[in-house]
């Protein structure tokens, strides 16, 4: 996945754009609304959904182009927005308790 070609780049730009605009828009599920938040989303997303694959493993041969494989690159996004908008808010909640 290192040496991906522009392609791959693409659709792993896509499903994160997709997945943040569902998670940012549609359920609410942010830190600061706007379109910063969103677009930093994008670029979480975007490493989310590249480790996918390695991680998740290769999941639905038919739906996948080269090494991106469609499913666990959706997933690998989703999962490291939630993670990392959980642990900002978690990091805010517990850094105002304490001052």
């Amino acid at each position: 996945m290192i040496g991906m070609d522009f392609i791959s780049f693409l659709i792993l730009l896509i499903i994160s754009v997709v997945v943040s605009g569902i998670l940012h828009f549609a359920f609410k599920y942010y830190i600061v609304p706007g379109w910063g938040s969103y677009f930093s989303k994008i670029l979480i997303g975007w490493v989310g959904a590249w480790l996918g694959s390695p991680v998740f493993g290769h999941w639905w041969v038919g739906l996948n182009y080269k090494e991106v494989y469609i499913v666990p690159a959706i997933l690998g996004s989703l999962l490291l927005l939630i993670f990392a908008v959980d642990c900002i808010k978690t990091c805010a909640t517990t850094s105002k308790g304490k001052g």
